[in-house]
């Protein structure tokens, strides 16, 4: 049972996407409504409670981290319906791994490419760390040396704080190839089956519709947001489709309205920023009278140390607030990241231990026949 499991396939013809994965005339046991129930309830409930009581909360790095929290809670539980199905992985459809095995590794990129992004937002901590310790240093105030090093450092968090790592454009083309394999699979003579691709379909929703926001928050752009529709099959399309609805909704007007997005913590900082930068352009302006202040030399600086102090502790307090929650976000990503792999090398580690049985019973079989034609 030997696949290329990481080689690029075609998308599978799995039929309409809106049609009904128990169509009239299927039968499922107690139990198995019993369990598929409860996923679809407890996969209602997940997407109900990400439903923001203020859209403005969309955009904000403790929303991002829940939304993960919520996706990983999702795929873990695919793991738990598996066992309480009595359905192993040797008993799975051969196209079933095969999409399965796809879309982790689209995943697994999509995790890589917002890790980047968030690594490259926590590095640009480090230059206003430098300004918060040039301030700090002094006692009455600073020198121009130091407040032109703040400036430029300013100047610089100002610039790459709106840069985005290249790694990002990648996800665009994986979501949409993602979403145009979001199809219910046919499963004929499985009630078993029926019922784990109905569940991965629901996993798939979300995955596809999270990974959307986190790109389009991350980029800066409104290109990859999903926009998904999900019939009334499944007990949780309505939690879904009224999400939706209202998350991308916020998203694309800030976007129309021509804002610059970012996460409402990092906002925050650059706002800090922005008013410490201006500060700094004032003191050189009034202090020789000139448009190019920075380029002159600032022997004794009139604004003394009690102005700089309320401008730089709002500037510390939003940057701890900032890299506090976005290494809380960035932890949460990790998770996930795991444990998709972790999922996917369960599966692989199925399917050779369901070969290597395979071979095992053949053994005997070969014995036999052998000591046969030597016995005759």
């Amino acid at each position: 049972m030997s696949r290329p499991h990481d080689a690029q396939r075609t998308s599978l013809p799995f039929g309409n996407p809106f049609r009904m994965i128990l169509p009239k005339g299927s039968y499922l046991s107690p139990k198995l409504l019993a369990l598929l129930n409860s996923f679809e309830q407890t996969l209602a409930e997940n997407l109900r409670k990400l439903k923001p009581e203020n859209s403005s909360d969309v955009l904000s790095l403790s929303w991002m981290r829940q939304a993960m929290k919520s996706l990983s809670d999702t795929h873990s539980s695919i793991k738990t319906l598996t066992t309480a199905l009595q359905y192993p992985v040797s008993d799975w459809d051969e196209k079933w791994m095969d999409v399965y095995l796809d879309d982790s590794v689209k995943l697994l990129d999509i995790c890589l490419a917002l890790m980047s992004e968030i690594s490259r937002l926590d590095q640009c901590q480090v230059l206003l760390k430098y300004v918060l310790h040039i301030l700090a240093c002094n006692v009455t105030s600073p020198s121009s040396e130091q407040l032109k090093r703040a400036h430029s450092s300013l100047h610089d968090w100002m610039q790459q704080v709106h840069c985005r790592s290249p790694k990002l454009d990648s996800c665009f083309a994986i979501l949409e190839e993602l979403a145009s394999t979001l199809h219910v699979a046919k499963v004929k003579n499985s009630a078993k089956g029926k019922v784990l691709m109905r569940a991965l379909y629901g996993v798939k929703v979300e995955t596809i519709f999270i990974s959307s926001i986190f790109a389009a928050a991350l980029s800066g752009c409104s290109k990859p947001l999903a926009n998904l529709q999900v019939s009334g099959d499944f007990l949780w399309s309505h939690a879904f489709n009224d999400l939706q609805a209202a998350v991308n909704g916020e998203v694309r007007n800030l976007f129309l309205q021509g804002k610059q997005v970012l996460f409402k913590e990092l906002e925050a900082v650059n706002a800090y920023a922005k008013n410490l930068h201006t500060l700094i352009i004032v003191v050189h302006k009034e202090s020789d009278n000139a448009n190019n202040c920075l380029e002159s030399t600032l022997e004794n600086p009139i604004v003394q140390v009690d102005s700089w102090k309320e401008p730089a502790a709002n500037l510390a307090k939003g940057a701890d607030s900032f890299a506090l929650a976005l290494d809380l976000l960035s932890k949460q990503v990790d998770d996930f990241f795991e444990l998709v792999l972790s999922s996917r090398d369960t599966l692989l580690s199925s399917l050779r231990i369901s070969d290597a049985k395979l071979k095992v019973a053949d053994k005997p079989l070969l014995k036999q026949d052998s000591s046969a034609a030597i016995c005759s």
